[in-house]
Order: C-alpha cells, then structure tokens, then sequence
C-alpha cells in the first residue's frame, strides 16, 4: 500500500460504518434532501459512467462534469480542443477528464461500495484511454474532497489490484488526486443514455470483482484490533462538554508521536485538549462516522463532533487554520485568513493598559509583550519588537503597494504589518489587527513566561 502520513486504523468492517464528506460543489435539490454524501470518479465517457454509477444501490444522483484540469472553467469544446493542443505539442497545460460525480445516501450504502462499483465498470489500467475513446481527457481517476476519501481510495485501490494480477491483469493507472476546478457539464450530456438509448457506452470493464472480503458486514464489533478495543474510551467527565478537542491516536504511530513533538507539547491554545488510544468517543458523546487513520483530531462541541482533522505530515500551519476555522468569528476569520484589516479604532485590545501577553488567538503562542506597546495615534494596537521567534515577516505586494506583512509563526495567521516608523530601541512599528491578539494579563507574583511561551 502507498505510504501516506497516517496510520491506518481500522479494517473495511470498520471503515463500513464510515462515509466520505460532502464535495465542495453544491449537491442538486433532491440529493441534498436526502443528506447525501458524494465523491468525483472519472471512467473514461462520462455518458456510460453516469449510466453504470446510477444503478448501483444507495446511488441517488450522478452528474456528469469535467474535473482534474488546470483551468478553471470549461465545457466540452474546451476539453477536446485542449486534447488536440496536448497532440500537437502547442500546450502543456493539464487537461480536464470527463467525470461523473457520484452522490449517496450513507444510509444505504459505503463509499467503499461506491468504489467498489468504479472498479468493476471500468478498466482502471489503460492509462490515458478507455476502450476506444483515446485521450487523457479519459483518463481513470478519482478527485477526492478530504483525507478519508483519499485514504479508502487508495486502500480500495491496492485491494483491487490484488485481484487483478491474479486474474492476469497488469498495473492500474488511476489518477487519484485533490478535487479541483469541477465543472458541471452542459445539460445535453446530464442523462444522456437514459434520454438516448441507443447512444454510444464504452465501458466493458475487465470481469473482474472487487474481493468481496474486502468489504466486511457492517457493524462487525469484533473486526476492531485487540489493541484498539482493549482501551476504554475518554471519561467525559474529565473533559471540558462545551469544546473539546480530542487526538485519536494508536501505538506504533510514528505521525502521532511527531503530531505530540511538534504541536502537543507545547500546547497553549484556549481549547483544551486530551489524547486517547481508544478508538470510541468518550462516554456519551458522538462520532460523526468511523475513525479511519491516526492521529486524528476532532473537535467537539456539546458532546457532538463538529469539525475533524485526519492525519498530520507536519504541516502545521494547515492544522492551525483547521482549527481557526471553527475557533474564530467571522471577523477574525477574515483578517487571519484572507490578509483582512480592521477599521482603525474599532479593534479590541486597542486601550489595554495592563501588563500582560498578547497572544495568538488560535495557538494561543506569546507574540507581543505589554511593555512593548506604545501609542501609535494610528488606531491600530502598536509594538516596537515582538517575542524572539513569536512572528515572521514576508513582502507584500497587494493593493499596489509594498509593505512587509507579519504573521503568527506558531499558526501562520495574518496579524498586520510593520513600518520603519517606530520609538526607539528598534525604530519599528508593528501595526497590529487588535481583533486577532488576545490578551492574558499577569498574575501577581507568577512568571508570564510559565503561563504562555513563545514558539521554539
């Protein structure tokens, strides 16, 4: 099996009572009200796919589109003039493959039976063809929306492919990548054999099954490891029931010992946080599926999962901005992550006099110190000098200008920027959004640095 910064953690049986996120286009009408959950496939003609994918149980809706491409926006034209360019050598740009995107109902069915239906309706290993359509516009793939998905993609492929080499077939050759630039396609080709009967398929598929022991009854209690099921769950009562993050992680797990160096030991964010070798929630609360890999963090709110984060590479700053997604207000959200600005003197922090740390509202990492504040009169929070390692500083060339942009270096948020215009001992100002600093005053007699430390 292809590594990955995971570790996997339950078997099919498990990954049975499991289903993929929702895709970030817009399900139609009738698939939403059912709740469905929906993944992108490519099988060559996207006329057959929708066909085959349709009559498969639990299906309710398969729409046809282009994805996978590097331009943002196309139709069918666009896609075989592009093809045309790739022959003659005049582009190198990636071409879009004709797609199907496939919406289920979790209720009655698995993506890993929805998979299990790609596999068997099409020949995964010809490359850039299928069958007599010829074109990297053809091409096998499946473009996932989260990291479960791509995971059971690649565990569903490595199943299959076991299957055919011992039925003699070679190597699949199925683009599995991030789902990018989707584009519905044009409403002639939207059930396109249902209205044409006689129209043109193309899918055969090579007569091989997906092995039926890969996909377990579901609700198999006793397919989950000795290891995993031998740990009791997390007391809820220990936790904290209005938001808590919890980390799922297993022995042997190399990325969690690396998520625990990197992020966990030096833990100051406001949202608390405990570790667990159980594969259940804690007592009372609620998955919204399977776990699938660790580690795996998950954020709950009244005892209810909201938002999770699976698998960590070391990128930290994507696990920041997961988690300042949902502990941020929109108007944070909108400085941290889109390079926002607060309309001066309307920010919090602006008139804090006390002596404290300013600190980041995601991480909750020491950015400034109070005796490094001074009245600017611009209406923003100013500071002469951050923590040593606390921010990092990057050029700016937006709104026709260039500036020197700060952010956190613990979470990577956007915090403002500094000028060349400051008191003395450093001449700088660091001119500072106040809605993304937040403020812990000293205690008497205790050393700030114990309570929050900057990054390492």
């Amino acid at each position: 099996m292809s590594m990955s910064p995971l570790r996997v953690m339950v078997p099919a049986a498990l990954l049975a009572l499991a289903a993929c996120a929702a895709s970030d286009a817009t399900p139609p009408p009738a698939a939403a009200a059912v709740n469905t959950e929906s993944i992108v496939l490519g099988m060559g003609c996207f006329w057959g796919a929708e066909k085959r994918m349709g009559e498969l149980p639990g299906v309710v809706d398969v729409e046809a589109g282009y994805a996978g491409g590097d331009a943002p926006e196309v139709g069918y034209r666009d896609l075989h003039d592009q093809e045309l360019r790739l022959r003659a050598g005049r582009s190198a740009a990636r071409n879009h493959a004709e797609v199907v995107k496939v919406s289920f109902d979790p209720r009655q069915t698995t993506l890993e039976q929805v998979l299990a239906g790609f596999w068997e309706n099409h020949d995964p290993t010809q490359g850039d063809r299928q069958g007599n359509d010829v074109g990297s516009n053809y091409r096998s793939a499946i473009y996932y929306a989260d990291e479960f998905q791509h995971q059971l993609a690649l565990q569903t492929r490595d199943a299959y492919q076991q299957a055919l080499e011992q039925a003699g077939h070679g190597a699949i050759t199925t683009e599995i990548a991030p789902l990018r630039h989707y584009n519905r396609a044009e409403k002639y080709h939207q059930d396109y054999l249902a209205k044409n009967p006689d129209g043109y398929c193309g899918l055969g598929g090579t007569g091989v099954r997906y092995p039926a022991a890969a996909i377990a009854a579901a609700g198999d209690a006793s397919a989950m490891p000795a290891a995993i099921a031998a740990h009791a769950p997390l007391d809820a009562g220990t936790l904290s029931a209005q938001r808590q993050l919890v980390v799922f992680e297993a022995e042997e797990c190399p990325y969690c010992a690396r998520f625990q160096a990197e992020v966990l030991s030096k833990w100051n964010s406001p949202v608390p946080v405990a570790t667990t070798l159980s594969a259940l929630p804690p007592d009372g609360w609620t998955l919204q599926k399977a776990l699938f890999a660790t580690p795996t963090i998950v954020l709950f709110e009244n005892g209810a999962e909201v938002s999770r984060y699976t698998g960590y590479n070391g990128d930290q700053a994507r696990f920041w901005a997961w988690l300042g997604q949902r502990l941020l207000t929109p108007e944070q959200r909108r400085i941290a992550f889109e390079q926002g600005t607060e309309r001066p003197f309307t920010g919090s922090n602006l008139d804090e006099q006390r002596a404290g740390t300013y600190v980041d509202p995601v991480s909750g990492a020491a950015l400034f110190r109070s005796d490094s504040k001074f009245h600017s009169g611009t209406g923003w929070p100013s500071f002469f000098t951050p923590l040593p390692g606390a921010v990092v500083e990057r050029q700016d060339r937006s709104h026709g200008m260039v500036r020197t942009e700060v952010v956190s270096a613990s979470s990577g948020i956007h915090l403002g920027h500094v000028f060349d215009d400051g008191p003395p001992p450093t001449g700088k100002r660091y001119c500072i959004n106040g809605e993304v600093l937040m403020f812990v005053p000293d205690e008497p007699g205790a050393d700030w640095r114990v309570r929050v430390s900057a990054p390492e």
